[in-house]
């Protein structure tokens, strides 16, 4: 792993493949760290001829615990046109889920020059009157912190139940097992709750989105109780020419043999640009 200065903080990041290749960024959701984007993800990425760059938002992982300051949506944007600085990447194809494909719609609407193609995944615009929260998915998040690693690897297992996917054959040992990397790697609610703030204080980004130029994807799941399919959808009919790509049965995560017809969408668009 390596670490870049980016917009005044450290981002933790790791790359697959050749920098001479067009690159790929991933950019992860609300307290995720970027083990979320697995080498069996990454892989076949790199080896369609891309660049893949994975790596923790600030706030999670590794990167800088940004105690005491509050941010926006757009500062963790420009902390990926940092790291893209660092690495030498000029123009990248972004794909980002759930808060990271809000990082990555800010970027594209602000630094367009910068952006190859974008791949919105189980997100929204932004636009309170779209992609709501059902009541059951956010009493889910509405538990007492956990005391240790069993309870914090507990807890995330009972919130996956209500928001994932679980009708999706053996991702429960997935989930339980990345739960756990996780807390082994960082373990930090705190930074968690200050992404969360940004995403609280981000405002509609649909004018925006009206004026993105890029090739654009936008995949939801049919069943996605944190962030109703709605949000999605917006998002595409916001952006001109956006491809819409509905997954039935998911639901707020991507589920390990949707990858498949995941990978093929990302690579798809990212040929158009």
């Amino acid at each position: 792993m390596s670490r870049a200065e980016a917009n005044g903080i450290q981002i933790e990041y790791e790359t697959l493949g050749d920098p001479r290749d067009p690159a790929i960024i991933l950019t992860v959701g609300l307290g995720a760290q970027l083990l979320e984007c697995s080498d069996v993800f990454c892989f076949p990425l790199v080896e369609a001829g891309y660049f893949v760059v994975r790596y923790d938002n600030r706030d999670a992982g590794l990167s800088t615990k940004c105690e005491g300051r509050r941010y926006t949506l757009l500062d963790m944007a420009r902390d990926t046109i940092g790291l893209m600085d660092a690495l030498d990447i000029d123009k990248a194809h972004l794909v980002g889920a759930s808060m990271g494909a809000m990082i990555s719609q800010e970027l594209t609407i602000h630094y367009p020059e910068r952006v190859r193609t974008l791949c919105s995944m189980i997100s929204t615009t932004g636009d309170p009157q779209v992609g709501r929260s059902t009541k059951t998915a956010l009493r889910a998040f509405k538990q007492p912190r956990p005391k240790n690693r069993d309870e914090v690897i507990e807890q995330g297992l009972q919130i996956w139940k209500v928001v994932g996917s679980p009708g999706f054959c053996g991702e429960e040992d997935h989930v339980r097992a990345l739960v756990a990397a996780s807390y082994d790697r960082s373990y930090c609610p705190e930074g968690r709750n200050r992404q969360l703030m940004a995403m609280a204080a981000a405002t509609d980004r649909t004018e925006g989105l009206r004026g993105v130029r890029v090739p654009t994807m936008v995949i939801h799941g049919e069943a996605d109780p944190l962030i109703d399919p709605s949000g999605g959808r917006a998002t595409a009919a916001a952006i001109p020419g956006a491809e819409w790509l509905p997954m039935p049965d998911m639901g707020h995560d991507l589920p390990r043999q949707t990858w498949p017809v995941i990978i093929d969408a990302i690579l798809r668009n990212a040929a158009k640009g």
